[in-house]
């Protein structure tokens, strides 16, 4: 037999055993009540981020993964969990979700069945709880596809939820990790189930939307953050520092490039050094590229590293007190490598005269890489947050906010909580939701007769001037 073809079958097989398990198990949540589906994903939370739970496997993360740092996955298993969990507890996600008494619809949830979930080697510590809970909301079982680099972590994840879930009544295989997984397994995942839910890299979402299956996707991170002239300073550069450095700068939303006025450039920058910023020398730009970037793909050798260890596998002297390093650029595109997404500390530094070049800037970056993901702006205008938020082409715009931490929810914004953000079509994606558990319903719409029949305006009222105009 052919060997291609052998491990095809041997991959459809093992997925096809599990999507077994997993219908069986949606099948017995079908009927669940409200309270009886919030108690699940109320005890998944809990067994996964409970104290002495939360730190071990924050470590195992680390040890496994060997990217970032060990706060940052004790803060996003830890918290990040509890937060999502807050901000979808009270959710109505059975049932009757939303009566619209104008239109006299009345609007009701249903699960869609499998969710086939891929998670990244950079959040597989709370990757799995946000999406499985998201899932389960649904009651909708869940099967997670992990990063080879981070299977371990995630079979530790999810065994504490389906230990939570038999506790609870629930059958354990709501929740399904696939503890070896390959290209092909994956693949066949995508395949199989009936909704995916994308994180990753960007060839593998593309293999999401071209799978035959419906697929939420996100896009490529690659933010870009604006400092006006009415904004303050120190704020800005203590939250620049807080987003980027934010677990070795692994997330999609961290700072990757910022954008200074030309009248505040020189004081921000040197707020940022004082904040622990390391100001890459013009004759050491070329060197730290050729470190980072090695036929044209970024070398995972330096993703989500302290910037110590960049210095010195680029052979540049950075000392150890050193938080994040900054790069002057100018331009963008492949030539301008660091003009484009780093998942590293290490940031661009643009100069701007005003906003409208700002706003010019940060489209013809993210047209180069982020299209649709997200930027920010420090200022104290209104009209300046008009102004950029209606001229980029962008998901999200964070105020005032540490970007990596702000885009995917937090406790001082209203942003839903996730880890998965869509970039619209910008970003060639199917939605630029935060995705969440609304992303994961079928929804019915029952419509009863209007007590009073619409009617169709008049001419002069639909059409008004448009009729001379036309003629």
């Amino acid at each position: 037999m052919n060997t291609e073809m052998q491990v095809d079958t041997d991959a459809s097989r093992e997925i096809a055993a599990l999507m077994d398990r997993a219908r069986a198990a949606q099948a017995q949540i079908a009927d669940y009540s409200q309270e009886q589906v919030d108690e699940l994903i109320r005890g998944m939370v809990w067994a996964a981020s409970r104290p002495g739970m939360a730190e071990q496997i924050a470590q195992q993360t680390i040890d496994e993964t060997q990217l970032g740092n060990y706060e940052a996955k004790y803060t996003k298993i830890a918290k990040k969990t509890r937060a999502t969990l807050a901000d979808i507890i009270h959710d109505k996600s059975v049932g009757v979700i939303e009566v619209d008494e104008e239109r006299n619809i009345i609007k009701i949830a249903k699960p869609m069945g499998v969710v086939g979930a891929l998670s990244t080697s950079t959040h597989p510590e709370a990757t799995p709880v946000i999406k499985a809970i998201q899932s389960v909301k649904g009651r909708n079982a869940i099967i997670i596809a992990p990063h080879p680099r981070a299977k371990h972590t995630n079979k530790l994840v999810c065994d504490q939820m389906r230990h939570a879930l038999e506790k609870l009544g629930a059958p354990a295989d709501l929740v399904i990790p696939i503890e070896f997984p390959t290209l092909e397994t994956t693949q066949e995942l995508m395949r199989q189930c009936d909704v995916i839910h994308a994180t990753g890299g960007k060839p593998m979402v593309q293999a999401a939307y071209s799978s035959g299956t419906p697929a939420l996707g996100v896009g490529v991170g690659n933010a870009v953050i604006t400092v006006d002239d009415t904004a303050d300073l120190e704020d800005a550069a203590e939250k620049i520092l807080a987003s980027k450095t934010f677990d070795e700068g692994t997330s999609c939303s961290s700072d990757n490039a910022v954008v200074a006025f030309d009248s505040i450039y020189d004081d921000l920058l040197e707020k940022l050094i004082g904040q622990g910023g390391y100001l890459v020398a013009a004759e050491d730009y070329d060197k730290l590229a050729k470190a980072m970037w090695q036929d044209g793909i970024l070398n995972r050798d330096i993703v989500a590293q302290n910037a110590h260890r960049i210095g010195e596998l680029s052979g540049i002297d950075i000392p150890e007190s050193a938080r994040f390093v900054i790069v002057r650029e100018e331009g963008v595109g492949p030539d301008h490598p660091f003009s484009g997404e780093k998942l590293s500390v290490v940031m661009a530094l643009y100069r701007v005269a005003d906003l409208e070049e700002a706003i010019e800037l940060t489209n013809r970056i993210q047209a180069y890489q982020g299209l649709g993901h997200s930027c920010g702006l420090y200022t104290s205008s209104d009209d300046n947050i008009l102004r950029y938020g209606t001229g980029t082409k962008t998901s999200r715009v964070m105020i005032n906010q540490p970007q990596s931490t702000s885009n995917s929810g937090a406790l001082w914004n209203g942003m839903r909580q996730t880890f998965s953000l869509g970039c619209g079509s910008w970003g060639g994606n199917s939605t630029n939701d935060n995705i969440n558990w609304r992303n994961l319903v079928n929804i019915t719409w029952i419509s009863k007769p209007l007590a009073e029949v619409k009617t169709i305006p008049d001419e002069e009222e639909l059409f008004g001037d448009v009729i001379a105009k036309i003629g």
